[in-house]
């Protein structure tokens, strides 16, 4: 019974594949090609033009490295990304500085690196600093004076603040910016708002020493504060002037940034 079975012929039975005989391959003359099949061709092209699937990583083309230059970059996202390009260390280390005005080195550490990060979070912090700590000093100097007198919350602090930080972060750099370039000096639109952004990084330690109840040492707090940050800008906004006929910008400088100090004071700090 085993027998028969094996000795059956296996190429008549039903789906057997039959033997390929090397002689009729060689008769044929057909040249069967197989297509050439790698890890950067996916899938393998069938003959003719190969199709392209995964690929290894390629540079980038020069359209996508370099950023458009005409004006609609100034509306684009990515145009503003490499002004925030700092860590922690780099805001400190610059935070710092402006602490330091007589060393007048910080133009030379934002010149390879100037940022705005310091500008948006300074400006913005001072503003919440500004309206929260005006209202508790008013209330202070109100309960000190008359403690059985109604207080209230004044919300016109925050807009005051709010309209009197930035406008004066984004137009007093900009005004000396088309100054200097009017009168044929070299100057940086960036780095004059990077540096006046750190400039006011000393009234929000001041504005917490403003809170102590004594008049005469809230004038010699605001003052101080207000020289120290002047001193920043004046001695650092000298560096983008050549000459001693534009010495004048730096005056101006430093008594603009007195008159922020003493605004303050007198504003949210009565």
């Amino acid at each position: 019974m085993d027998e028969t079975y094996t000795n059956l012929p296996t190429s008549h039975l039903l789906g057997s594949v039959p033997a390929i005989i090397n002689d009729e391959i060689e008769k044929s003359g057909t040249d069967h090609e197989t297509p050439e099949a790698s890890m950067q061709t996916f899938p393998p092209a069938s003959g003719g033009e190969r199709r392209r699937g995964y690929q290894t990583l390629e540079s980038p083309s020069d359209s996508q490295q370099q950023p458009s230059n005409d004006w609609k970059g100034v509306f684009s996202v990515s145009s503003y990304t490499q002004y925030f390009n700092v860590d922690t260390d780099i805001v400190m280390n610059r935070l710092i500085s402006s602490l330091y005005p007589i060393g007048g080195d910080f133009s030379s550490k934002i010149d390879a690196n100037p940022d705005l990060y310091g500008l948006v979070w300074i400006t913005t912090t001072l503003v919440f600093v500004l309206s929260a700590l005006g209202n508790c000093a008013t209330f202070l100097m109100q309960k000190r004076s008359d403690q059985g007198a109604a207080w209230s919350f004044d919300v016109s602090y925050m807009n005051v603040a709010a309209g009197c930080v930035y406008g004066y972060a984004i137009v007093v750099p900009m005004a000396f910016y088309f100054s200097l370039q009017y009168l044929g000096s070299d100057s940086s639109l960036i780095k004059f708002w990077c540096l006046w952004g750190y400039s006011l990084f000393i009234f929000i330690l001041a504005s917490f020493l403003l809170l102590i109840p004594v008049e005469f040492l809230r004038w010699f707090i605001i003052l101080l504060s207000g020289a120290a940050s002047a001193s920043f800008v004046a001695l650092n906004l000298r560096s983008y002037i050549n000459g001693n006929d534009l010495s004048v910008l730096i005056v101006a400088a430093f008594f603009l940034q007195m008159a922020l100090a003493i605004f303050i004071k007198a504003w949210f700090f009565p």
